[in-house]
């Protein structure tokens, strides 16, 4: 399975934020162990640089994190063609449109968030981290 993991659930992962740190990095580990192929968005890599420098203060130290990351996650790339086919999308947010046009381009099975409110008309799968790790361990 391959899952795309929305950024909130990688900053609840790397910066410990309660109560959602377990669930986040559950998922860590179940990517790093091959139980699914996780990926994050180019996009999302940019977010979760700054974010981590704003908590950091720090290029290297926030360098390094993106550099773990992407042992444990693959990135997928968003082609210009996802963001025109978010424009019509019946998601209203835009970003998360472009997300869910990434994830069916890029053949994703499903995406992971806290925000499924927002990905309700998504043609994709859209778990929470405590759903999606509950379906894992079905399909394990």
């Amino acid at each position: 399975m391959r899952a795309l993991i929305d950024t909130c659930i990688i900053i609840d992962g790397l910066q410990s934020r309660e109560p959602f740190c377990k669930s986040a990095q559950t998922i860590f580990l179940a990517s790093a162990g091959n139980q699914f192929i996780g990926c994050i968005t180019a996009k999302a890599a940019t977010d979760i640089y700054y974010l981590t420098h704003h908590y950091t203060h720090d290029d290297k130290t926030s360098r390094s994190i993106l550099g773990k990351l992407f042992t444990i996650f693959d990135v997928l790339d968003t082609a210009g063609m996802d963001c025109r086919h978010a424009i019509p999308s019946a998601i209203s947010d835009y970003e998360d449109a472009v997300m869910v046009e990434t994830a069916i381009r890029t053949e994703i099975d499903c995406i992971v968030t806290r925000n499924i409110h927002d990905y309700q008309k998504s043609p994709i799968p859209v778990y929470t981290p405590e759903d999606f790790l509950k379906k894992l361990e079905s399909l394990n």
